[in-house]
C-alpha cells in the first residue's frame, strides 16, 4: 500500500489515516441509504430503539410491504460492520422479516432517524493505545 499511497476508500469504508491513528466509517453509504428511504429530512433521535420497549411478533398488527422492509434491513446489515451501536437493534428487527408489521417498520425507521443524526460515527483505532480484542459468543442456538 505504501507504493500506492494512503488508502482512503475501500469496499464502502472510508478510511482516514493520521499520525495519531486510523478512523473508519461509512458516512457516505449511511447518507445514501437514509436518503434512499426518504428519511433524510426527519428529526434525528438520541437512541436507535425506544428504551424498555419490547419488539415482538405482533400477530394482530397491520402487515407492511415485506420487500421494502427487507431492503431497509439489508442496507442496515451492511452498515453494522463498523457501527456496534446499531448491531443489536438491527439484528432484532431482522428477526421479523417473515411477517413485518407497522410496528416493525416504525422500529426500523427509528434506526434510520438515529442514523441520520449520527452519520459520521465510526471506529477510531489509536496508534498509541495497546488494543486487545475480546469476543463473546451465544451458542445456545435456540434461546433469545
Amino acid at each position: 500500500m505504501s507504493m500506492m499511497g494512503q488508502i482512503s476508500f475501500c469496499l464502502g469504508l472510508q478510511i482516514s489515516q493520521s499520525p495519531r491513528g486510523i478512523f473508519i466509517n461509512q458516512s457516505k453509504y449511511a447518507s445514501k441509504i437514509v436518503k434512499k428511504y426518504g428519511l433524510d429530512s426527519t428529526n434525528s433521535v438520541d437512541t436507535p430503539m425506544i428504551e424498555n420497549k419490547k419488539l415482538d411478533e405482533d400477530l394482530q398488527g397491520k402487515p407492511v410491504d415485506a420487500t421494502l422492509y427487507h431492503g431497509m434491513i439489508g442496507s442496515l446489515m451492511y452498515l453494522i460492520s463498523n457501527r456496534p451501536d446499531l448491531n443489536y437493534v438491527v439484528c432484532l428487527c431482522a428477526w421479523y422479516q417473515a411477517k413485518p408489521t407497522e410496528k416493525h417498520l416504525q422500529a426500523v425507521k427509528r434506526i434510520f432517524r438515529y442514523l441520520n443524526g449520527t452519520i459520521n460515527m465510526g471506529l477510531w483505532y489509536s496508534k498509541d493505545t495497546d488494543m486487545s480484542l475480546t469476543a463473546y459468543a451465544d451458542a445456545d442456538h435456540a434461546g433469545c
